[in-house]
């Protein structure tokens, strides 16, 4: 979500930033530097960097109200502005459904090449993503996820359940050794289904460790002010505890301030999403937060190079297979001090 531009320039491949494909590095030569058209399979040209036919990808998103939706707009803007044979057509971003909709009908009436759509609701967009489908243009599926695969040729997304799972594995690496250990969490909108992902696999890492016991938990809204509030309470709860798992950056800088204003230095913290906030706390070293766990906007990025291959009729490099995957999980991989620096330019602001 915050742009990538020289970024995606100097990686070889199709950068994910924090992300990889869940079965390895499938995209990889998607974009490759190496501009030979190497096959995908066979006689199958792949996607690379060269000039190639002319596509016009229309994208539609939410309104940017987060800094993660902000970088999502921005990684897709700047990764078409890498290709002279790219035309992004990009609607101003709404969360009211029905405007959503009536954007991306009118991205369909000016029959764009391919489609790229994160949706504000999934299964309230589920019909224009059939729509387009039924009037032969191909939808690349962002992240929140329609109803049916019959309204998405490819769905792009992260990993909820591996954020949690991630999340849990680490502090329960960090705390093996400690008897008793106290864990509490603070989750983000309860109401959501990913935040029940997140929390779902946080639980289950943790019962890998019989030392550990998650004592308290308390949903924010994904706000530095519900983070703060939120984080507030927790404080006030629990008068000890050895690790904190905080599901979101943007909250995490209202829970740090809580954390700051109560005095508290005595335990570790975990975050989560990827916000250039949260690395630079951690390459500091001299806070709670020691780590935090990627949800990469950078698939914004990969989703128009996939929107791009479409729309030449060109597969991925490193398959054995024609046409591009059909689904693709990014990887919530752990960033803490000693890969900082490695992921410190895809962070969002």
């Amino acid at each position: 979500m915050k742009p990538l531009d020289s970024r995606f320039a100097t990686r070889r491949g199709l950068l994910f930033g924090a992300a990889a494909v869940s079965a390895g590095a499938v995209l990889a030569g998607c974009t490759s530097n190496d501009s030979d058209d190497e096959p995908a399979a066979n006689d199958q040209p792949a996607a690379d960097d060269s000039t190639g036919k002319a596509v016009t990808i229309g994208f539609a998103g939410p309104q940017a109200d987060h800094g993660w939706l902000n970088a999502i707009n921005d990684n897709a803007k700047s990764r078409a502005e890498k290709y002279a044979d790219v035309t992004l057509e990009i609607t101003e971003g709404s969360n009211d459904t029905a405007a959503q909709i009536g954007q991306i009908e009118t991205l369909i009436n000016k029959k764009v090449d391919v489609l790229v759509v994160l949706p504000a609701d999934g299964k309230a967009l589920t019909q224009v993503g059939l729509k387009a489908m039924r009037a032969g243009i191909p939808v690349i599926n962002l992240d929140r996820v329609f109803n049916t695969p019959q309204a998405y040729r490819c769905w792009i997304g992260g990993d909820n359940y591996g954020m949690g799972l991630n999340a849990g594995h680490y502090i329960g690496e960090q705390l093996k050794d400690t008897p008793d250990a106290r864990v509490i969490e603070l989750a983000g909108l309860d109401n959501l289904e990913l935040t029940k992902q997140r929390t779902q696999g946080f639980d289950d890492a943790l019962k890998n460790y019989p030392n550990i016991k998650k004592v308290a938990r308390q949903a924010a809204e994904f706000t530095v002010e519900s983070g703060q509030a939120k984080m507030a309470q927790l404080l006030q709860a629990q008068s000890k505890f050895d690790a904190l798992w905080n599901h979101d950056d943007d909250q995490g800088v209202g829970a740090l301030r809580a954390i700051e204003q109560a005095g508290r230095d005595d335990f570790l913290m975990v975050g989560g999403a990827g916000a250039l906030s949260a690395f630079q706390a951690i390459k500091q070293g001299d806070g709670v937060l020691k780590a935090t766990v990627l949800y990469p906007p950078t698939m914004a990025a990969s989703a128009i190079d996939l929107a791009r291959a479409l729309g030449q009729t060109k597969g991925v490099g490193g398959l054995a297979e024609y046409e591009i995957p059909a689904s693709i999980t990014l990887y919530s991989a752990v960033v803490d001090k000693d890969n900082v620096d490695q992921y410190m330019s895809t962070g969002f602001k």
